[in-house]
C-alpha cells in the first residue's frame, strides 16, 4: 500500500499528513507520527510512503489555516478509517465551526448517543487527523480544557487561533 505523506512546518511543531487514494488518512504531529504509522499499518498493511509536496491539497489547507482562513480545512476529503460509533463522532465534530466549543457531553447528544460521553471521549482521543477533524473543539463540560493527545498547551492555542481569527472576520 503506497501513502503519499508530506511535512508542514506549523506554528505549533511540524504536522505530517499522509493522503491514500486522494483522502487524508492521517494528520499528525511530527512526535507521534511512529503511533500513527504503526496504527495505519494495523489498517493497511505494509507500507510504502512516498513523499509528495501537497497531497489532496492538505499541505495548502493546512497553510491557509494557519494563516487565519479558519475553514480551510473543511474542504479537504477525509478517510480516518474507526469503527462505525468512531466515525459517528468524528463526523460530528467535522460540524464544529472554528471558534466554537463543545463539551463531550454535548456531542454525545448530538450523535444520539448521550449515555455515551466516555465513548466519545476515547473517539475523540483516536482520532488520526487532527485539526482537519477538529477534537481540539471539545472541552470539558465545566468549560476546561481536557485532555488533547497533542497536548492541552496545543488545544489551548489553537483555540485562541480559532477565536481571534473569528473575531476578525
Amino acid at each position: 500500500m503506497t501513502i503519499d505523506i508530506a511535512r508542514f512546518a506549523s506554528p505549533l511543531g511540524t504536522i505530517i499528513t499522509a493522503v491514500h487514494d486522494g483522502r487524508v488518512c492521517a494528520l499528525e504531529f511530527e512526535a507521534r507520527w511512529p503511533r500513527r504509522r504503526r496504527a495505519l499499518e494495523r489498517r493497511f498493511g505494509p507500507l510504502a510512503l512516498r513523499t509528495s509536496a501537497d497531497p489532496a491539497g492538505a499541505v495548502s489547507a493546512l497553510r491557509e489555516y494557519f494563516a487565519g482562513r479558519l475553514d480551510a480545512l473543511e474542504g479537504i476529503a477525509v478517510d480516518p478509517g474507526g469503527t462505525p460509533f468512531q466515525r459517528r463522532v468524528w463526523d460530528a465534530l467535522r460540524g464544529i465551526a472554528p471558534g466554537a466549543t463543545v463539551s463531550y457531553a454535548d456531542l454525545a447528544r448530538r450523535i444520539g448517543a448521550p449515555a455515551a460521553v466516555r465513548a466519545v471521549g476515547a473517539a475523540n482521543g483516536a482520532n488520526p487527523v487532527c485539526l482537519a477533524i477538529p477534537c481540539h473543539r471539545v472541552i470539558g463540560a465545566d468549560g476546561s480544557l481536557t485532555g488533547y493527545a497533542a497536548g492541552v498547551q496545543r488545544k489551548r492555542w489553537l483555540l485562541a487561533h480559532e477565536r481571534a481569527g473569528r473575531r476578525a472576520a
